[in-house]
């Protein structure tokens, strides 16, 4: 696989120069500077590929493209949005840049309730409590209904934790779930947006009624009007799954299991329909067998992500060691290694692009904590995180080579 990395454009404060320097191979970005649902450009797109490229790398995936909220619940004006969206294809296609990972959780990205979590060690993790989300829920965003999505027993915790929360507590809950994991990722809100909580109640509020039948309904609309400009262009979808698997906030999600991945293949059976094959969000679900999952849709996959969970008895998770967890990335890696073999020989006289693969949500160490990354993209942690895969993939192809002499 190839060595990816995700980087933030030209203000991230991690450099491409760095990037090089640790055996990064591919980077994964986006026009971060670009308003969500306005057309990329191929002269902007060209611009950051050679800035890319000027530093001895390439631009491997983008991460995101991402798909107006309009286009997810259905609006008046998904149409246009989806013509813009096959402009922005068509521009990264001429350029060489040919995949695309994307997702289609409504309002929020990826959701967790502390960011700093302390390990043994003396690093940190994310983690997401049951509870405090549902605190948050119930009584920061007054959602109505929202009691009835919990257990008794997250309620009574909730209860409980009313007693003590005060205003500062209830403002660290807001900034981890809908600020600061959201606003870097072209998100809906931003650490500039003086009422984050309102502003996200009117966000949910675009999917009153919106079932996850017509949440699906709109993924396959939006997937069949794209693919013929990814046939033209072959360019690669790979559909990010919900992070966490599960229902939350009263959205629907419906990319958080294999029913749902099968679902989606088959709704849109083009090979450039395809998945973002992300072993930490996948693994949060202690319904979803992982490496399972990786056997069943390897060869519907064009992205992985690389990270693993530990799952809690009442369901809350936190972000594992990159060799430890429920993914069981060793496993992954062998995995999508054959695959790459497969797809060699399948192809002997063709140039088959490496699979890009890419570490994530490593632990803040050794002063990251200090540094002000973006939420879950740490140096130090990801480059011990790459280090550890990279181990990883030199053994497995070793005897992946072997098996064939």
């Amino acid at each position: 696989m190839e060595k990816t990395w995700r980087w933030f454009g030209p203000n991230d404060k991690i450099t491409l120069d760095m990037l090089r320097q640790i055996g990064v191979e591919g980077i994964v970005t986006a026009l971060h500077h670009i308003k969500g649902g306005e057309v990329w450009s191929y002269d902007e797109v060209m611009k950051m590929k050679t800035y890319i490229e000027s530093h001895g790398l390439r631009w491997s995936v983008v991460e995101s493209l991402p798909v107006s909220e309009s286009i997810k619940y259905g609006g008046p004006d998904r149409d246009e949005l989806i013509e813009k969206y096959k402009e922005s294809l068509a521009n990264l296609g001429r350029a060489g840049v040919h995949t695309i990972c994307y997702n289609f959780m409504p309002v929020l990205d990826w959701a967790r309730t502390d960011l700093e979590n302390p390990n043994p060690d003396g690093t940190s993790s994310l983690y997401f409590n049951h509870a405090e989300f549902a605190y948050f829920d119930i009584h920061i965003l007054k959602r109505q209904g929202a009691e009835s999505d919990y257990t008794d027993e997250t309620l009574a915790e909730v209860s409980e934790m009313k007693k003590t929360m005060t205003p500062a507590d209830e403002h660290r809950l807001v900034d981890n779930i809908i600020v600061r994991t959201q606003g870097f990722v072209n998100g809906n809100i931003t650490e500039d947006d003086e009422h984050p909580v309102e502003l996200f109640r009117s966000l949910l509020h675009l999917y009153d009624g919106i079932t996850p039948d017509q949440l699906r309904q709109n993924m396959k609309y939006f997937l069949e009007a794209i693919m013929p400009v990814c046939d033209e262009w072959d360019m690669n979808m790979c559909v990010h799954p919900d992070d966490p698997p599960l229902q939350i906030l009263g959205l629907p999600r419906i990319v958080c299991c294999d029913k749902d991945i099968e679902w989606f293949l088959n709704a849109v059976p083009n090979k450039h329909n395809g998945l973002t094959f992300c072993a930490g969000s996948l693994s949060a679900g202690i319904h979803n067998d992982v490496p399972a999952l990786a056997r069943k849709y390897a060869d519907r996959t064009w992205f992985v992500h690389l990270r693993s969970t530990n799952v809690f008895p009442n369901g809350d998770f936190k972000e594992a060691s990159h060799l430890g967890g429920r993914a069981h990335i060793i496993e992954l890696v062998q995995i999508f290694e054959k695959e790459m073999q497969r797809r060699r020989a399948a192809n002997p006289d063709a140039t088959v692009a490496e699979l890009p693969m890419r570490v994530d949500h490593a632990p803040l160490m050794l002063g990251d904590e200090k540094m002000g990354y973006n939420a879950g993209y740490s140096f130090h942690g990801r480059m011990l995180a790459l280090g550890q895969v990279e181990g990883v993939m030199a053994a497995v192809n070793h005897q992946l080579s072997q098996a064939q002499v």
